[in-house]
This record gives structure tokens, C-alpha cells and sequence, in this order.
């Protein structure tokens, strides 16, 4: 076990039903203390099973145009972690071409000429 740790935390508000109403996160060591949140999507890599654990949240507030928008960078970011992770540069362009396709079906940016 490591001689230190940092914590990161997760607040989820849920409404009578379960729905989530709020999400708040901090991560004090980073200097995040609390901070509002519509979204998020958690992903883990369980170490025995050797499988992506996930978990997906948005609350009631979360606006189709910003879940498409958050989809898109969340794509995006994914081709820079792995190239950096990795180095697989190939790769993670195949991932930004398309994650530049999806923007364009989405009409989050505009179509190449």
C-alpha cells in the first residue's frame, strides 16, 4: 500500500425516485474544493477482473446540446490519454477523425471543405 494518499470526493443529490438532481466533486490536494457538476462519467480499471468498471451520471438540469457537447470532448480527451498513455499516435488520430465525424453529425463543428 502506498505511504500516502490523496482523496478525491463525489456528492450526487438524488431526487424521491433516485434521479440525480446535483453532482458536487473535490479533490482538495488538486486545489479543487467543491465544485458544481451536470455530468460526469467515471471510469476504473479493476485490477482483479481486468475490466473497465463504469459509472455514468447526469442531473435533471443536463441539456441534450450539452450531453453531446460533453460526449464529443469526452471522446476527444480519451485519443489524448491514450497517445500519452501509450504513445500510440495512430491510433488515437483514428480516435480524433472520428471524434471530428461525430462533431460534424452533431453539428458541433463545422463540416471540413
Amino acid at each position: 500500500m502506498a505511504s500516502s494518499s490523496s482523496e478525491i470526493k463525489i456528492l450526487v443529490g438524488l431526487d424521491d425516485n433516485k434521479v440525480p438532481e446535483s453532482l458536487e466533486w473535490s479533490a482538495e490536494d488538486g486545489g479543487m474544493k467543491q465544485a458544481e457538476a451536470k455530468a460526469m462519467l467515471l471510469s476504473v480499471w479493476d485490477k482483479k477482473s481486468g475490466d473497465t468498471l463504469k459509472i455514468d451520471l447526469w442531473t435533471k438540469e443536463m441539456m441534450a446540446d450539452e450531453m453531446k457537447k460533453f460526449v464529443h470532448q469526452s471522446l476527444m480527451a480519451l485519443a489524448d490519454t491514450l497517445e500519452r498513455s501509450t504513445n500510440e499516435k495512430d491510433a488515437a488520430q483514428e480516435m480524433r477523425s472520428f471524434g471530428l465525424h461525430i462533431g460534424e453529425k452533431m453539428n458541433l463543428i463545422q463540416k471540413n471543405k
